[in-house]
């Protein structure tokens, strides 16, 4: 299991309804995204930040582990707004406003990569998928994912122990060793999967698999207070987002 699944799992919201989680995780999302950068991008992580370490309870290593990598996206992604290229000055300069324009790419992408952040640490996937049926997905398509979801977490163990086979049978001394052990466990992790899907396909098959998984989904209601915090949050966000843009520089 992955680490962010299994902080999922164990989150003081585990049993709160998906539903609320994702209006208020996805609606600082849309606010990050919406709102103007300066000073809104910094209000939404901000109260991000402290949803997340407060009331949900998420460490902050493993947040920052997480966060980490969608942050390096945007800052890959933010780096090319610093220069043009051609024009009078050059073939390569830097921009005008190009470190305006990277710093406000760079405020909004990681504060909508923490809203994201706030549904995935607190609903596990496994919460979500059967309850995809109520809404409207067709069920195929659920199962599937429900499948693949499955046997993720088998291949990945699979392949941590290839490696720790190849290591030990020095597989990763030479770059030489190195290409085949990869070359290796590409071939053996392709035949695993397959292996893994007919014996899932036997399994369903000998269990009346008749077109639908059939998966016991914990009940949870909606709770009033907390969509109305949620609300309120969102609400306040905007409000002061709006009152603040026209006092700050």
């Amino acid at each position: 299991m992955l680490p962010i699944d299994a902080a999922a799992h164990s989150s003081r919201w585990r049993r709160r309804h998906p539903a609320e989680k994702a209006l208020l995780g996805f609606g600082l999302t849309l606010c990050a995204v919406g709102l103007p950068p300066w000073p809104g991008a910094v209000l939404v992580a901000a109260a991000t930040l402290t949803v997340l370490l407060g009331p949900a309870g998420v460490p902050g290593r493993a947040l920052w582990r997480a966060f980490r990598i969608p942050l390096g996206f945007c800052v890959t992604g933010a780096i090319p707004l610093l220069f043009e290229v051609g024009g009078s000055r050059g073939l390569v300069a830097l921009a005008p406003d190009g470190p305006t324009h990277a710093g406000e790419l760079l405020l909004r992408t990681a504060s909508a990569s923490l809203g994201v952040l706030l549904f995935a640490f607190t609903t596990p996937v496994s919460d979500v998928l059967p309850r995809l049926v109520r809404v409207g997905v067709p069920a195929p398509v659920v199962d599937v994912a429900l499948v693949m979801y499955r046997i993720i977490f088998l291949l990945l163990d699979a392949m941590s122990k290839i490696r720790q086979a190849q290591a030990a049978r020095l597989g990763h001394t030479t770059r030489a060793a190195t290409w085949r052990s990869l070359a290796g466990l590409g071939a053996t992790t392709f035949v695993r999967a397959f292996d893994r899907a007919q014996r899932l396909q036997s399994g369903l098959a000998g269990r009346g698999y008749d077109g639908t998984l059939r998966v016991l989904v914990p009940g949870c209601a909606l709770s009033r207070p907390f969509l109305a915090a949620t609300g309120v949050l969102l609400t306040g966000l905007v409000a002061l987002t709006l009152v603040l843009e026209r006092l700050l520089p």
